[in-house]
C-alpha cells in the first residue's frame, strides 16, 4: 500500500513541476535563476575580488591582496559546508581567483588576476554569437535540459527565434566587460582599482540588468513547450 502511494505522491510531484515548466518562458526563467545562484551565490561571486583590489590598492602587496582574495573565498566555502548548502558557487569563485592567482603570480604583474576573466568573457561572448548564427543559440540547450531531448526545440522556428533573442542577451554583458576591462587591462598595475572596479560594476549588477531585460522578453510570451515522452513524436512543433 506504501509502494502505491509513494508512487502516487512521485506522479503527482512529477505533474506539478511539469505543469510549472509548460512554456518556453517558464523554463527559462527557471534555469537562468539557477545558473546565477540566487543573490547569495552573485555576492559571493564578488568577495574574493572585492578582497583582493581593495588589499592591492592599500598595500601594494601581490602576495597578500591575492592571499586575501583565496582566504575569503575558502572562508565562505567552510560557511557553506557548515551550513550543509550547495558550494556550486563558492567553489566556482574559488577555482577563478585560483586561476588569477597562477596569472598573477607567474607575472608578477597584478593586472594579470585579470586576465583570465577577460579571455573567459571573449570567448563565450564569441562562442555564443557562432551559436546564434548556425542557429544553435545556447539558451535552446536549456530548453532541452527540461524536456528530455536537447535538440527537438529546433523543430519550432518560434522557439529558435526566441532562444536567439535570448542569447543576445548573454552576449551584451560579456562583450560589454571586455570592451571595458580590455584597456584597462592594457595600463597595467595602474589600473588594478578600476579593474577591480569594473570587474564588481560589471558583475552581478549588469547580470541582474540582464536578467531583467529576459525577464521582460519572456514576460511577453507564452510559447508552448513540447515534451518527448512516450505518448509523443519525436520532433512535432507546437505549430504543427
Amino acid at each position: 500500500m506504501s509502494d502505491r502511494s509513494d508512487t502516487a505522491a512521485s506522479g503527482e510531484t512529477a505533474r506539478a513541476e511539469a505543469r510549472a515548466h509548460d512554456t518556453v518562458e517558464a523554463v527559462v526563467r527557471t534555469q537562468l535563476s539557477r545558473a546565477l545562484g540566487g543573490v547569495r551565490g552573485m555576492i559571493e561571486a564578488a568577495v574574493p575580488t572585492i578582497g583582493f583590489t581593495t588589499t592591492y590598492v592599500i598595500t601594494k602587496e601581490l602576495r597578500l591582496a591575492l592571499g586575501v582574495g583565496v582566504a575569503s573565498a575558502v572562508l565562505l566555502l567552510i560557511v557553506r559546508v557548515v551550513q550543509r548548502s550547495t558550494p556550486q558557487f563558492v567553489l566556482n569563485s574559488l577555482f577563478g581567483i585560483a586561476v588569477a592567482a597562477f596569472f598573477a603570480l607567474r607575472s608578477g604583474n597584478a593586472a594579470d588576476a585579470f586576465l583570465p576573466g577577460i579571455l573567459y568573457n571573449a570567448g563565450y561572448a564569441v562562442a555564443m554569437v557562432f551559436s546564434i548564427l548556425i542557429r544553435w543559440p545556447v539558451v535552446g540547450f536549456m530548453i532541452g535540459s527540461v524536456t528530455g531531448d536537447p535538440t527537438a526545440w529546433r523543430s519550432d522556428p518560434g522557439i529558435v527565434r526566441l532562444c536567439s533573442r535570448l542569447t543576445w542577451l548573454l552576449v551584451l554583458p560579456c562583450a560589454l566587460r571586455v570592451a571595458v576591462q580590455y584597456p584597462l587591462y592594457l595600463a597595467g598595475e595602474s589600473a588594478v582599482g578600476w579593474l577591480g572596479t569594473s570587474k564588481i560594476v560589471l558583475g552581478w549588477p549588469l547580470q541582474v540588468a540582464s536578467l531583467a531585460a529576459m525577464v521582460w522578453l519572456l514576460a511577453r510570451g507564452r510559447t508552448p513547450l513540447v515534451r518527448q515522452g512516450p505518448d509523443t513524436g519525436s520532433g512535432n512543433s507546437p505549430a504543427s
